[in-house]
């Protein structure tokens, strides 16, 4: 058993701990990593980025299939296309890897060890590790836990066979030909809809009186509509009782209160996740805890002198760019440097079709928090570059203080509106009101557009509609 020390330690490389650990580097911290799995965590491997590869391809597939339908709008047809879902998860798999050794390389640059293996706390400055090569102990100055979550399993369906978590739904080998989304979130309904543009019989079962009921349902409703016209079946109220053991089928209570069963060759469970804070000692340090999640502070410190904690084991939102942002400050703090959360904003995006973006503030949940707004929204109907998308479903939103108009939230809901989330997540950020988007230039022909004619239409005076 071999022994090494150093300044700082991170236990996991997600993009929480990688980028901690890099940023570390950088500022010329002796640092540390250590990871059981590849690189990058659930976000690289089986999340973030395989998941939207999955989406797009998805998409592509589904453009030339309406189009070989006689359902394209531009006049293009095509030959009734096939799908080789082979190589679409060949190509899936080699951007996670080509990503693998893209964080690999940066930590070496920034001259942070990684060290490969699954750590376990003896104290709150030291781990045991069991690396291929043996067990290493570990003794740093500074800790940082950045575990990341794991996906939750229903007592009655415990995933194995043909009950799926997003892990094996990323990993699949053919398409099924019915598959059953347990759980009407972004994660089921992202990972839903692009299986049913591929071909799948796909019905999803929702316990809400909704699908996503994180959403507000202006924001909801257009991925409702584009649901049923993808042929997905869709039962809210509705909730799942029990997996037949001589049969394919999976019983549920409809919202009338109806027994019914339905049959599968998948099941993809996706009723949320829950911070991975089992398998690795945490136990032995007794930190503050806020329900599951490792309590934390403005900086992201725990209730153990020398130990801090990022990402979804501190709690929600669990979102790979917060762990990101946390992670870059816990370095600067270690590095000496004056820092603390103070983020006005972090954009959460839904990637469906089409897809929502919210920052800040819905309006109910400005007025509940004391706030006179006024707000209004910009249709995608009346947006010249959507219409050339021919893609007029959704809108933009904004929700501004009465008195000065300074923005508080900003949705929107639309094809590919994904990219628009760095404007908005800035415009709050930089402290911007209604009048200062109604005074910058926005580009034409751009769904950005949007953007500036619901700050107009707020002030009173939209241009086009």
């Amino acid at each position: 058993m071999t022994e090494i020390t150093c300044k700082l330690l991170v236990i996991g490389a997600g993009p929480g701990g990688y980028t901690c650990a890099i940023r570390a580097g950088q500022l010329g911290i002796d640092t540390i990593i250590v990871e059981a799995e590849k690189p990058g965590g659930t976000c690289l491997n089986v999340g973030c980025i395989p998941s939207k590869a999955l989406i797009h391809a998805a998409g592509e597939y589904e453009t030339i299939a309406r189009a070989a339908d006689g359902k394209n709008a531009f006049g293009i047809s095509a030959a009734s296309p096939s799908l080789n879902f082979a190589r679409t998860i060949a190509w899936k798999d080699d951007i996670v890897r080509r990503l693998n050794g893209g964080v690999a390389g940066l930590l070496k640059r920034a001259g942070a060890r990684y060290v490969a293996g699954r750590a376990s706390f003896r104290d709150g400055k030291t781990v045991e590790v069991e690396t291929p090569s043996g067990r290493q102990v570990i003794r740093a100055e500074t800790v940082v836990i950045a575990t990341g979550s794991e996906p939750v399993a229903l007592p009655f369906l415990p995933f194995g066979g043909r009950v799926i978590s997003s892990t094996e739904a990323l990993a699949l080998t053919e398409i099924p030909k019915k598959l059953v989304v347990v759980g009407g979130g972004y994660i089921g309904l992202e990972l839903g809809t692009a299986l049913a543009k591929m071909g799948a019989a796909v019905t999803v079962v929702e316990a809400a009186p909704r699908i996503l009921p994180q959403y507000d349902v202006d924001l909801s409703e257009p991925i409702a509509r584009r649901l049923t016209a993808l042929g997905v079946t869709v039962l809210t109220g509705a909730k799942v009782q029990a997996l037949g053991t001589e049969s394919a089928a999976l019983a549920i209570e409809t919202a009338s209160g109806e027994q019914t069963s339905l049959e599968a060759d998948k099941i993809l469970v996706t009723v949320g996740r829950r911070p991975a804070t089992s398998g690795f000692g945490l136990e032995i340090l007794d930190l503050d805890m806020d329900g599951p999640f490792i309590r934390i502070d403005d900086r992201c410190r725990t209730s153990m002198h020398g130990v801090s904690a990022i990402g979804d084991v501190t709690g929600e939102p669990m979102l790979a760019h917060r762990a990101m942002a946390q992670g870059e400050m816990v370095a600067e703090i270690v590095a000496g440097r004056r820092r603390a959360w103070d983020r006005i904003s972090i954009p959460a995006i839904c990637f469906t079709d089409p897809e929502i973006v919210t920052v800040g503030l819905s309006p109910n949940e400005a007025s509940s928090r004391g706030f006179d707004v006024k707000t209004d929204l910009f249709p995608f109907k009346a947006n010249g570059r959507a219409l050339t998308l021919d893609r007029e479903d959704g809108f933009i939103r904004t929700v501004a203080r009465a008195d000065n108009h300074l923005l508080l939230g900003i949705q929107g809901v639309g094809a590919g509106i994904a990219e628009l989330s760095a404007a908005f997540g800035l415009a709050l950020e930089m402290g911007a009101r209604l009048e200062d988007v109604a005074m910058t230039i926005h580009a034409h022909p751009t769904q950005g557009e949007a953007f500036h004619e619901a700050a107009l239409k707020s002030l009173g005076h939209a241009i086009h509609i």
